[in-house]
């Protein structure tokens, strides 16, 4: 039997450790690289010559969707299993969009995830069903790219002069996406704007 080897990204140590400990146990799974941070999957993915990355999304130093770009972009050949504590259904759209090859819930049974592991090697897709109908109901997010890029940089409470320096544009186009991100949103300040892109997973 050939061993699938496995990296594992997780910045929650204590889940991490559990999770490796259930797939340990399965015959035909090895956990060859452990990382805590988004922006060391790609190096211990080309270190340990991985089959399958198993990414967490809210992650330091770079999101597991963003990772999952990277290893689609650098090792193609490299299955991804993105999974999640929150079931936010624009999660599972930007995980897709990002060449993910499963999206699970953490709350998962381990001998779903194992399945899942197998299956996409085997070339499949494992896509959390209640997740996907989510997903087709609210269908794709309304930002663009620019608009999700100023209210990520508003979230933690920065002004107009602080996103527009950390995005190299002027106060009066920070002002100007702003402003469409809480129309589209239709909410009332950038504050609710943000809590309910976060909720459905479109930041």
């Amino acid at each position: 039997m050939s061993m699938i080897r496995l990296l594992l990204a997780e910045d929650q140590s204590m889940v991490r450790e559990a999770l490796a400990a259930l797939l340990g146990l399965e015959p035909d799974i090895e956990v060859v690289a452990q990382v805590a941070r988004g922006d060391e999957v790609l190096a211990a993915a080309q270190e340990h010559r991985i089959d399958v990355a198993l990414l967490d999304i809210e992650m330091p130093g770079m999101t597991g969707i963003d990772a999952a770009a990277a290893l689609r972009r650098e090792l193609p050949a490299v299955k991804v299993v993105v999974v999640t504590t929150f079931g936010r259904p624009g999660y599972l759209r930007r995980a897709m969009e990002a060449g993910a090859d499963a999206f699970l819930v953490k709350d998962a049974p381990a001998s779903q995830l194992a399945s899942a592991v197998r299956k996409v090697l085997a070339g499949e897709r494992v896509i959390d069903p209640t997740l996907a109908a989510a997903a087709l109901a609210d269908g794709a997010s309304p930002l663009t790219d620019r608009e999700r890029d100023v209210l990520r940089t508003a979230a933690d409470g920065s002004t107009n002069a602080e996103i527009a320096a950390a995005l190299h544009l002027s106060q009066g186009t920070v002002r100007n996406y702003l402003s469409m991100a809480i129309q589209k949103m239709a909410a009332r300040n950038r504050a609710e704007a943000v809590r309910i892109a976060r909720e459905k997973g479109w930041l």
